[in-house]
């Protein structure tokens, strides 16, 4: 169960950790003051219907405030941060309400109803004032220059990447609420419900509306997990059951979890013996989440682990290496293994091992990959390694020089499963990794658990 007294003790040093972290980022860069935006909501093109709300990560990041646009949050370390909440009159909507919290005793807090009361309830701008955010009508009178500059956006984006405990706690309680979802979609699949009937399910099971999702959520019935990104939702449940995929996370504060599981209606087979075996691959990569590790060397070893499980069943005739060297394993796993989790589901700083350091490149036919540097504490990463029976890659490779090393009559009788994939999110450590997801699932386990022998 959620403790907000737990979450209403360690923001305070979060908010003093990030301070400290900007006056270094602000020095190194010039600056002296920094000046973040909420964002705005976006009007439909010819339409009067404004898009879900999304906030500005950099806003989010110094306070749980993630549903009022238009705010503004002023920042100079040694001074309390001034926050500019906007709340206009009105009644067609309801205005943007300030939490009875108590982070909001940290801030100076400014009510503002317009562009023009924002300028006169923030410090006046000057040289070496920054701006990050979104352009909006109106941001040039309040008369910013630095606008989103890229290197101190660098500065920031790479202390993102190390979360605070505080930041921890939110991770851990989207973990939870996902986990539930989870729960309820894998009990609406086993009723034989529809697409639309098991996301709904979710929805309820994590307590989230649509438009509060972390991101799209994937319910992938049968030849329809193969879509990497699968975006419908049949209405109408098939005949036969084979698979669920559902790629699907909530959030807690704004941090949100990914978290994705593959469950089968068959109790035997070859399909089932490949979810099993790409568990156990999951798990042992979950492992080697240690600091030092170089990510890339990681993604690599999850195509060799994967290689010779298709080899084990029969899917390909080639030794791994050979099928990671020729891209045989590509085919089947054409995505990377996972990717940097914060403010954002696919969170920034995942190429730079430095602010001032060019990009590192991933390893070549592996440009899915969205992380390539060496682990450390602090780090939160996802592991998604999968099995995909994928039309288009494998209509390819069967027009190929691979094609001989390819079983393709049992392909062709794996193809209406779609595909497998197993996502965990993981906090990395000084020692062994944090699995927020699995400990999430042990917690609710053991709350069922007790519910029914009291």
């Amino acid at each position: 169960m959620f403790n907000p007294e737990e979450l209403n003790a360690l923001y305070p040093s979060h908010l003093k950790t990030l301070m400290t972290r900007l006056a270094d980022s602000l020095s190194a860069e010039g600056f002296d003051s920094l000046v973040v935006h909420s964002g705005c909501q976006r009007v439909a093109f010819l339409d009067d219907q404004a898009y879900p709300f999304r906030v500005n990560p950099h806003f989010n990041w110094w306070l749980p405030l993630f549903d009022a646009p238009q705010c503004l949050l002023h920042l100079q370390p040694g001074h309390r941060p001034i926050l500019a909440f906007h709340s206009a009159a009105d009644y067609w909507h309801k205005p943007a309400q300030l939490p009875n919290a108590v982070w909001t005793a940290l801030f100076d807090i400014r009510s503002i109803d317009s562009v023009s009361s924002a300028r006169a309830a923030l410090p006046p701008p000057n040289a070496r004032t920054a701006f990050i955010g979104e352009p909006f009508d109106g941001l040039e009178t309040l008369g910013y220059t630095a606008i989103n500059p890229a290197s101190l956006l660098r500065r920031l984006h790479e202390h993102r990447v190390r979360k605070t405990a505080y930041e921890l706690h939110c991770l851990r309680e989207a973990s939870l609420r996902g986990a539930r979802g989870h729960g309820a979609a894998r009990h609406a699949f086993t009723q034989g419900e529809s697409e639309y009937g098991i996301h709904q399910a979710f929805l309820a099971g994590c307590q989230h509306r649509e438009q509060e999702l972390p991101y799209q959520a994937i319910v992938a019935l049968n030849e329809n997990a193969a879509t990497l990104h699968y975006q419908s939702l049949d209405r109408i449940a098939p005949a036969q059951r084979r698979t669920l995929l559902i790629d699907a996370g909530a959030h807690h504060n704004g941090y949100p979890s990914d978290i994705t599981r593959t469950y089968t209606s068959q109790t035997g087979g070859d399909f089932a013996a490949l979810l099993n075996g790409l568990e156990a691959i999951q798990a042992m990569l979950c492992a080697k989440v240690q600091p030092g590790t170089d990510w890339r060397d990681l993604h690599l070893t999850a195509h060799r682990l994967i290689a010779a499980l298709l080899q084990e069943a029969d899917l390909i005739r080639m030794p791994p290496d050979e099928a990671l060297k020729t891209g045989l394993s590509s085919v089947f796993l054409p995505h990377g293994l996972g990717h940097l989790l914060g403010l954002q589901v696919h969170d920034v700083a995942g190429f730079h091992p430095a602010p001032d350091q060019p990009a590192v490149a991933p390893p070549a036919g592996h440009d899915a990959l969205r992380l390539t540097r060496v682990l450390e504490p602090g780090f939160v990463v996802t592991v998604e390694p999968g099995i995909y029976f994928i039309d288009l890659l494998l209509d390819r490779a069967r027009r190929g020089p691979l094609a001989h090393a390819v079983n393709w009559p049992l392909i062709d009788t794996l193809r209406p499963y779609g595909g497998i994939r197993i996502e965990d999110n993981l906090a990395v450590t000084t020692s062994t990794p944090e699995n927020l997801t699995r400990s999430a699932f042990d917690q609710l386990a053991r709350q069922k658990a007790d519910a029914t022998n009291p």
